[in-house]
């Protein structure tokens, strides 16, 4: 098996049909066989239905995994990543959109690269306006500003494609591995029912040794569905605000991120 998909849904019939169309479509010979396994975290809507109808039509390559409740980010993922086959893994969200043959390039790059165990490619909204999908790794003070003003972050940061660059982490609306890298550094962190699960595992990424590159000339469509963006008090902030602060125990830092020699590196 070349590539294994994992994507998560819940409540996801606005997207989940987009989301393997695109994907269905545009991974092309030299990347296949490939399977695509989809986490269903006990949706009520018609997610299940149309998963369900996908694995009749493509039984070779989707391969459902349904739940009867919303176990979260960490144990849904985990159960098809322990069945990924790949030498390759992605993890993607259910309302990402693969417009053309970004895989390649992606993968060409991890195999240029012996340090590189991830990487990923820009995201942009369903309008085409930049979304901040890296960043430094999170201390109280800027998490709090990055809860505050994501969007005007988001508005100053906007800039033309760029040279591959080594980052901190990477949200995991989009994440491309090795397999080698996930045998070392594990599976995602249980303990952390909905984040801040990927800034977890992409420090843990880095500790094992491993870089992290983002690839802006490379480009897939995030339709994001921010249920914990801003200050609202709602239960994915709250999950979200016991997930960082079990982050910030776990790893010993508060205020003073983490650093790597050879972040810079490219």
């Amino acid at each position: 098996m070349t590539l294994s998909i994992v994507i998560l849904t819940w409540n996801s019939s606005r997207h989940i049909e987009d989301c393997l169309n695109s994907l269905l479509s545009t991974i092309g010979e030299p990347l296949k066989p490939f399977e695509i396994f989809v986490v269903d975290n006990g949706s009520t809507d018609r997610t299940r239905a149309i998963l369900s109808r996908y694995q009749t039509d493509f039984p070779e390559v989707i391969k459902p995994i349904f739940l009867d409740a919303n176990t979260g980010t960490t144990y849904s993922r985990n159960l098809a990543l322990r069945k990924a086959a790949g030498s390759y893994i992605a993890i993607l969200d259910s309302d990402v959109i693969i417009p053309g043959d970004i895989f390649t390039p992606l993968v060409a790059f991890l195999d240029g690269s012996s340090r590189t165990g991830m990487v990923v490619p820009r995201l942009l909204y369903g309008n085409g306006a930049y979304q901040k999908s890296t960043d430094n790794f999170p201390t109280l003070l800027s998490k709090a500003r990055r809860y505050l003003f994501l969007k005007g972050m988001e508005k100053r940061e906007r800039q033309p494609a760029q040279a591959p660059r080594c980052v901190d982490y990477a949200i995991s609306a989009f994440w491309l591995l090795k397999k080698e890298v996930v045998a070392q550094v594990g599976l995602l962190d249980e303990k952390i029912f909905y984040a801040p699960e990927d800034v977890d595992y992409c420090l843990r990424v880095w500790r094992k040794g491993y870089r992290i590159v983002y690839l802006p000339d490379v480009e897939v469509i995030h339709n994001a569905q921010e249920i914990s963006r801003g200050f609202r008090i709602n239960r994915a902030f709250i999950a979200h605000l016991t997930g960082l602060l079990y982050f910030f125990r776990k790893h010993g830092y508060w205020l003073k991120k983490p650093c790597f020699v050879d972040h810079e590196e490219n």
